[in-house]
């Protein structure tokens, strides 16, 4: 424990370590603090939705929000596999294994590196890296159908 303390990083250990002390002294003297019920921060909708005129009909949009969560759905379960799968292949040396070839190639894409990037802005007083948000997530779900609100078509 002693070395924790004396690390570089201590400050933050030592942060991290009250702050699951002081969860745990919350969850047995008052648990509801401890849960947080905020709403996700809605994004604006893009430029190009639809006019009036040119809104789909309320079975088009349906079908599309349903096409759309199945194959969500799908893309969930297909991911699932892929990880199980390569708890086993990430382990195995590159050959071939019965009709199945195990091999590894170098990526084509790049990311910044954010280390090295905040490391030149501090070495000439930039202060910190701009970063910019990522596009909105479009999320579609089936609406309770007592809460369900009418989709207003142009007629």
């Amino acid at each position: 424990m002693l070395h924790l303390l004396m690390s570089p990083g201590a400050t933050g250990t030592l942060r991290r370590l009250s702050n699951v002390v002081a969860d745990a002294l919350r969850s047995v003297i008052a648990p509801a603090t401890l849960v947080h019920d905020e709403q996700p921060a809605t994004a604006p909708d893009p430029m190009d939705t639809f006019s009036a005129e040119d809104m789909p009909t309320a079975e088009v949009i349906e079908a599309a929000a349903a096409e759309f969560d199945r194959a969500a759905d799908q893309a969930r379960r297909a991911d699932r596999g892929k990880r199980a799968a390569r708890k086993i292949l990430d382990r195995l040396p590159a050959g071939t294994y019965g009709s199945w070839v195990v091999s590894r190639v170098a990526s084509s894409r790049q990311t910044a590196d954010l280390d090295e990037i905040r490391r030149i802005f501090k070495a000439h007083g930039l202060g910190p890296v701009p970063m910019k948000a990522t596009a909105p997530s479009l999320k579609v779900k089936r609406a309770e159908a007592a809460a369900a609100p009418a989709i207003e078509t142009a007629a």
